[in-house]
């Protein structure tokens, strides 16, 4: 009876399916489902497969040359990011895209420090030069907030060159961190069970005064110093959120996760209104894992009381935005074993027969896009629940279904679908031996 559900499943995705045959028109179907959109939500259902990267950088570049899209938002530190931003806008000494990545240092470094992610910057620093001097250009932002100690030495670097005094309060501020050595779990564990005082006040009132300096801070120089201040606005609201999430850390997954994803969330918001307030039209493409852009009312998150970005930009844009997932079959991937690990070239085993990915396999068709809007045989198929996959910065095959797989309702959680059945390993800047050697066959040694 599985069988024949899952044959009969197979053939109204293969009815519904467009093929990417490698062609430079493959993506116009999904050109035309954004067309209209301010928010392009591309997702990626492992942090480390090539394909993911791949498209999802050339499905951007289409969006900014065609539709006018004006910032790529991404899932990574504000502060690095920012280094990328003046680089693709010519505002930096960076001599190239790899110098302009080299403030991605922190655990997992391959996800932004990558062949893909290199080749994209320069292209839109090529594109950004051929703009009129003093013309908006498409920025680069990061949205996450891991960046606690990185973004308090960014708010005192901007502060000791626009206002010393108040560099020198804020260096008073924010030294409640001192104790801690730059080890942020430390502190929320800390802080959390009483072992330290909090230094929730202090970051409040770092923010606070910054905001009342702003249309002083903003206003020096044009365009440039409004970046400028905005960059350190940013960056001492993270401290802030940062604070907060590492002591959230030891109270639950739900609170942690919530509030990351609202601080996402509210910074996207933030960049709307800045690009606006520049006289652009804010449109916005953003990367990051399917588990953050899939809307989570239509996943297991719904039920723990998990809340996503998908779903936040869902519920404040309506039909401005877009969420399109990426899946894969099998193949290989680029993870680590434990947090801190090294990167390693892993095999992706099969996936789960009961899986939306193996649903895909079994159409016999290997790279294809569905469209899950415009479609109502395909959506009520798709909106049965199954499990769906998701490989983070680390894979633990022997566990396979206890760490990889959720689930789901895909046409509820999706516009648009992009699956590759087989796919490899993002290719990292820096290899390992583990990721040159890559992983051995199961059977090995038996099977060589």
């Amino acid at each position: 009876m599985a069988i024949a559900k899952q044959s009969l499943g197979a053939s109204e995705v293969k009815k519904a399916l467009h093929s990417l045959r490698g062609d430079a028109r493959d993506y116009d179907p999904l050109l035309k489902l954004i067309h209209g959109a301010r928010f392009c939500l591309l997702g990626e259902a492992t942090h480390g497969t090539q394909e993911f990267y791949r498209e999802r950088a050339e499905i951007t570049k289409r969006l900014i040359k065609e539709q006018g899209f004006t910032a790529v938002a991404v899932e990574a530190d504000w502060p690095d990011a920012f280094r990328v931003n003046r680089y693709v806008r010519g505002l930096s000494d960076d001599r190239n895209a790899n110098e302009a990545l080299g403030g991605f240092k922190r655990f997992p470094t391959w996800m932004w420090r990558n062949t893909v992610v290199l080749d994209f910057v320069e292209w839109l620093r090529d594109y950004n030069s051929s703009f009129k001097k003093g013309a908006a250009k498409v920025g680069f932002y990061g949205l996450d907030l891991y960046s606690l100690y990185t973004s308090i030495e960014a708010v005192l670097g901007y502060l000791s060159k626009v206002d010393p005094a108040a560099a020198k309060r804020a260096q008073y501020r924010y030294s409640c961190f001192e104790h801690f050595a730059e080890d942020t779990q430390a502190y929320g564990y800390a802080a959390s069970f009483g072992l330290s005082e909090s230094c929730e006040r202090e970051v409040i009132e770092q923010l606070i005064e910054l905001r009342r300096q702003a249309a002083d801070y903003a206003s020096r120089d044009g365009r440039v110093a409004q970046d400028e201040f905005f960059f350190a606005e940013q960056n001492a609201r993270l401290v802030l959120n940062a604070e907060r999430y590492y002591r959230s850390m030891f109270r639950g997954r739900v609170e942690s996760w919530n509030l990351r994803d609202r601080h996402m969330a509210e910074t996207l918001g933030a960049l709307v209104t800045h690009l606006n307030a520049q006289g652009q039209t804010a449109k916005i493409t953003v990367w990051e894992h399917n588990s953050h852009l899939g809307d989570a009312r239509a996943t297991y998150m719904a039920d723990h009381g998990e809340l996503n970005v998908g779903q936040l930009v869902r519920q404040q844009y309506g039909n401005e935005a877009r969420l399109i997932g990426f899946t894969t079959y099998t193949g290989t991937v680029t993870a680590a074993s434990e947090w801190d690990g090294p990167a390693e070239r892993k095999r992706v085993r099969p996936a789960l027969n009961e899986s939306y990915e193996a649903l895909f396999n079994h159409t016999g068709e290997t790279d294809f896009l569905l469209s899950l809007r415009d479609n109502k045989r395909l959506s009520n198929v798709l909106r049965e629940p199954r499990l769906e996959r998701a490989i983070g910065v680390i894979y633990l095959p022997q566990t396979e279904r206890q760490s990889h797989y959720f689930d789901a309702r895909m046409s509820d959680q999706f516009d648009a679908v992009i699956h590759f059945d087989e796919t490899r390993a993002l290719e990292p800047l820096e290899r390992t031996a583990p990721w040159e050697s890559g992983e051995p066959p199961e059977t090995f040694p038996t099977g060589v």
